[in-house]
C-alpha cells in the first residue's frame, strides 16, 4: 500500500504539467472580448450660406444640442444662395455615408427633392428648418413662429409707424424663399382683409436683395431714388435688416424701418429712432430644436407624424403638428418684440 502511495507521489507532478500543456481544458482562463463602443451619431447642417451671421447663430444652437445628445456636429453650406449648390453638399454626404441625419434651411423648397429622398432613401433622416423643403423632401420641418403671426404683425408694426399713411417699401431675400414668400402672402392677406384700416398705406412691390449686403443696399437706395414720399421699409431678412439700418443712419431722418433682424447688429438702430421696433426670434433656438428633432428621428423616438411629442432638451416637449404646405411641422414658439425696452439686454445675447 504504501509503496502505491509514493508511486501515485511520483506520478502526480507529471499528470500537472501534461495537465497544463493540454491548455488547462478543466479551468478556463480566457475571458470575454469587450464590446465594441457605438459610433456616436453624426448630424449635419445645411445651411444657405455658410458665412450668414443668422446661420451661424443656428449652428451655434445645433452643436450645442449635439454636445448634449452625444453626436457629431458637421456645418454645411455654400458660397452662394443657389440650389445646386446645396444639391452638391447633400449628394456628398449620402454618397460618402458619412452623416445619419440632415437638417437644411433650403434655398429652394422643391429643388433640392432628389437629392433629399435619395438621402431619406439610404436610411438618412432628412428635416428643414427655417426655410423648408416641400413635405416629400422631409419627414418634418422646424417652423421659427407661426408664419401667418409674422406676416401680420410686420405690416402692422409699420402701419403704426407711420400712421396708416403713406408709402412702405419691401424687401425680401430670394424669390424663393419659401418662408420669406409664405410671410409676404400673409402680409398682403393682412392688407386684404382690412381695406379700411389700411385704405392710405400702400404696399409697394417686392425688390430681392439676396440675403447678400451688397443688393440688399442697392434695393434700400433703388427706394429711396424711387418715392421721395417713402415712409418705411420691411425687410424679413436679416442680411437686409443691417443693410437698410446703414443706409437709412446716413441720410436725413424721415424714413423707418422694420423687419428681422438680430439685435447686437440692429441695436443702434434702435436707439436712434430709425427703428422704432422689430421682431424675430432666438436662432441659437432653431437649430438647437433641430438637432433634438433630428435625433429623435434618427432614434426612431418620433416619425415626423402629427402627433408624435419631442423631447427637446432645456426648450421642453414640443409637438408635431400639421404645417401650411400640408405637410408636419415643429413650431418654436412666438416671433420676441424688440424695442428700447429689452434691445440692452438682447443684444448681449445674439
Amino acid at each position: 500500500m504504501q509503496n502505491l502511495i509514493r508511486h501515485a507521489a511520483r506520478l502526480l507532478p507529471w499528470l500537472l504539467i501534461l495537465t497544463s500543456c493540454r491548455g488547462g481544458d478543466a479551468i478556463p482562463t480566457d475571458t470575454p472580448a469587450p464590446a465594441p463602443t457605438p459610433k456616436p451619431p453624426v448630424y449635419a447642417l445645411i445651411v444657405k450660406e455658410k458665412t450668414n451671421p443668422y446661420m451661424l447663430k443656428m449652428y451655434e444652437g445645433f452643436a450645442a444640442a449635439c454636445e448634449e445628445i452625444g453626436a457629431v456636429p458637421i456645418f454645411e453650406g455654400p458660397d452662394a444662395y443657389t440650389a445646386d449648390a446645396q444639391i452638391q453638399i447633400i449628394e456628398h454626404l449620402v454618397g460618402a455615408h458619412s452623416v445619419d441625419a440632415i437638417a437644411v434651411a433650403a434655398n429652394d423648397a422643391d429643388a433640392l427633392e432628389p437629392s433629399l429622398q435619395a438621402a431619406m432613401a439610404a436610411g438618412i433622416s432628412v428635416l428643414s428648418l427655417d426655410s423648408s423643403v416641400n413635405p416629400s423632401s422631409r419627414m418634418t420641418h422646424i417652423q421659427q413662429a407661426s408664419p401667418e403671426l409674422i406676416g401680420r404683425v410686420l405690416i402692422q408694426a409699420a402701419w403704426s409707424m407711420i400712421d396708416g399713411r403713406g408709402k412702405v417699401g419691401l424687401i425680401s431675400s430670394t424669390p424663393h424663399a419659401t418662408n420669406q414668400n409664405l410671410w409676404i402672402s400673409w402680409m398682403l392677406k393682412e392688407i386684404e382683409e382690412n381695406p379700411l384700416k389700411y385704405r392710405d398705406f400702400e404696399l409697394l412691390p417686392v425688390l430681392y436683395g439676396d440675403d447678400e449686403p451688397d443688393k440688399s443696399t442697392e434695393a434700400a437706395l433703388l427706394l429711396l431714388r424711387a418715392h421721395s414720399d417713402l415712409k418705411a421699409i420691411i425687410t424679413p431678412s436679416v442680411v437686409g435688416m443691417l443693410a437698410v439700418g446703414r443706409v437709412l443712419k446716413n441720410r436725413p431722418f424721415g424714413v423707418v424701418f422694420t423687419g428681422l433682424g438680430l439685435p447686437s447688429e440692429i441695436a443702434p438702430f434702435v436707439r436712434s429712432g430709425h427703428c422704432p421696433w422689430m421682431y424675430l426670434w432666438n436662432p441659437i433656438d432653431i437649430g438647437y430644436l433641430a438637432a433634438w428633432s433630428a435625433h429623435a428621428l434618427h432614434t426612431d423616438e418620433i416619425t415626423g407624424a402629427v402627433g408624435d411629442i419631442l423631447p427637446a432638451g432645456r426648450l421642453g416637449q414640443r409637438f408635431v403638428t400639421v404645417s401650411a404646405d400640408g405637410g408636419t411641422e415643429i413650431l418654436l414658439g412666438d416671433p420676441v418684440k424688440f424695442d428700447s425696452n429689452n434691445i440692452g439686454e438682447w443684444e448681449l445675447v445674439y
